[in-house]
C-alpha cells in the first residue's frame, strides 16, 4: 500500500493547480492522469480564461510561461441588438491561450513541484473506503498492474464524466443546454478589433471569435438546437455562414482552417457537490461542467484548485480539522452558484428576460454600466452586486434617458 497525503485524479487545470499549491506546502501528492502523452490537452474548449483567474495564474508562476508562448491578454467586446458593449480601458485582463499550449506547461509545472508525483497513464479503477469515508484509490498502470494508494483526501478533477464521481456514487444534477457548439481554428483571420475577443448575441444563436497564441483564431458558433440542419449537412460552411454580415465581423479572405470542425449537439450542464462524501472533494468540470458560451470553465477550474488547496493544506499538514477545511472549500464554491444559475437560464436559448434586456441595453448605452457588466461577466463580482438595487436603478435611468432622447450610446461603434 502506497501512502500519500492526497491523491488527485486528473492532471488538467484544476488538478494540476491543486497539486502545485499542495506540493509547495509540503504535502505528498499523487497526481494521477489517465493520458500518457506529455503534450495531451483538452480539445473541446473556448481557450478563454476569465480575468477572475489571473491572480491564481500569477500565484502559480504560470503567467510568464504562457506569455512567453504568445498567450494574449484578453479584452472582450460584445454585440447585441442595442449595439456594442465595450470593455473599460483599465479592466483586469484574463488570457486567450490554446489548451495545447497551456495544458502541457501547467502539467509540467506540477510534475516539477517537489512533493508531487505525476503518474501518467494510470487509471483509477476503485475507491478505497474505511468506515464509510474515502481513504484512497486503486490505480491501474499502463502495463495493467494495480496499485493501492492510501490517502487522507481523494480529489476528483477528472472532467465532466468523472470516473471518481461515478465510483463514489455521487448524485449529479443536470440542466439542459438548448444550444449546440461548433469550433474550429484558423490562421490568417483579420479582425477590425485587433486582438480583442468578440461575441455576437444573435438571439438565440451566438457566435464568438477568440484570437489566440501562435496567430491562431478560434471561431465558434452556438446555434439553437432547433436550427441545426445546416450544421449537420456541412458544419464548416454553416460555421462560416454564422459570421457573414456580422457587425465588424472577421475578414476570412486569407483564412485557412488548421483544425477539424469540432461539434457537440448534446452538452447538458452537469453539477455535483463539492464534497459529496467524507474524504472526497471534486473540482473543475468534475464539480461543475457548465455552458461553454461564457468561457468560464477554465477560470473556475484554476480558482477551484486554489480554493481547495488553501482550504485543506492546514489540516493535511497537521494544523486543523480536514472536515472543517472541506466545508471551507464548499463555501468558496458557493460563490459561483449565482453565476451558474444565470448561465443555466441563458442556456435555454429563450427570449431575453427582463433583467437581460435591462442590463444589456444599459451596457450598450453607458460606459459605467458596461464596466459593471464586464466585472460580472468576467466573474469578478457576485450576482448580488451585479443585480443590486443601486446597479439596476442606474441601468433603468440610463435607458430612461435614452428613451427621452437625452442620452446617447456611449459604447456605439463609429
Amino acid at each position: 500500500m502506497e501512502q500519500y497525503d492526497v491523491a488527485i485524479v486528473g492532471a488538467s487545470i484544476a488538478g494540476s493547480t491543486a497539486a502545485i499549491l499542495m506540493g509547495r506546502a509540503g504535502l505528498r501528492v499523487a497526481l494521477i492522469e489517465r493520458r500518457t502523452k506529455p503534450d495531451a490537452y483538452k480539445v473541446l474548449c473556448t481557450h478563454y480564461i476569465q480575468s477572475s483567474a489571473t491572480p491564481t495564474i500569477r500565484r502559480l508562476g504560470l503567467a510568464e510561461h504562457i506569455e512567453a508562448e504568445g498567450a494574449i491578454q484578453n479584452e472582450p467586446e460584445m454585440w447585441c441588438r442595442w449595439g456594442w458593449i465595450l470593455p473599460p480601458g483599465d479592466r483586469p485582463h484574463g488570457y486567450n491561450v490554446r489548451r495545447q499550449t497551456l495544458d502541457p506547461i501547467l502539467r509540467n509545472l506540477a510534475a516539477q513541484t517537489p512533493g508531487v508525483e505525476l503518474r501518467p497513464g494510470e487509471r483509477v479503477t476503485e475507491l478505497i473506503e474505511s468506515d464509510g469515508a474515502i481513504a484512497g484509490v486503486v490505480a491501474k498502470s499502463p502495463a495493467g498492474n494495480e496499485r493501492s494508494i492510501e490517502t487522507r483526501l481523494v480529489v476528483g478533477a477528472d472532467g465532466r464524466r468523472s470516473t471518481v464521481a461515478r465510483l463514489a456514487g455521487v448524485r449529479e444534477k443536470t440542466a439542459p443546454n438548448d444550444r449546440a457548439a461548433y469550433f474550429a481554428h484558423y490562421t490568417g483571420v483579420s479582425s477590425a478589433s485587433g486582438t480583442r475577443s468578440q461575441i455576437w448575441l444573435l438571439e438565440p444563436d451566438v457566435a464568438f471569435m477568440h484570437p489566440n497564441d501562435g496567430g491562431i483564431t478560434l471561431l465558434a458558433a452556438m446555434p439553437a438546437q432547433a436550427s441545426l440542419a445546416a450544421f449537420k449537412e456541412d458544419s464548416e460552411a454553416a460555421l462560416l455562414n454564422q459570421f457573414d454580415g456580422l457587425p465588424r465581423g472577421p475578414d476570412m479572405t486569407h483564412a485557412q482552417r488548421v483544425t477539424s470542425v469540432i461539434g457537440t449537439v448534446d452538452y447538458p450542464i452537469i453539477e455535483r457537490p463539492a464534497i459529496p462524501r467524507s474524504g472526497l472533494a471534486l473540482a473543475g468540470d468534475a464539480k461543475l461542467s457548465t455552458d461553454p458560451l461564457w468561457g468560464v470553465g477554465c477560470g473556475w477550474a484554476f480558482q477551484m484548485g486554489e480554493w481547495l488547496a488553501d482550504a485543506v493544506v492546514p489540516a493535511l499538514s497537521g494544523h486543523g480539522d480536514l472536515s472543517a477545511g472541506l466545508r471551507r472549500y464548499s463555501r468558496c464554491c458557493r460563490a459561483i452558484r449565482g453565476h451558474q444559475a444565470l448561465i443555466a437560464g441563458f442556456a435555454r436559448a429563450r427570449p431575453y428576460n427582463l433583467f437581460e434586456r435591462l442590463t444589456f441595453s444599459a451596457a450598450a448605452r453607458d460606459e459605467a454600466f458596461a464596466a459593471h457588466l464586464d466585472a460580472f461577466g468576467s466573474r469578478r463580482i457576485p450576482v448580488r452586486q451585479f443585480l443590486s438595487p443601486v446597479a439596476l436603478t442606474h441601468a433603468a435611468w440610463v435607458n430612461l434617458r435614452h428613451m427621452l432622447g437625452n442620452g446617447r450610446s456611449a459604447n456605439k461603434r463609429p
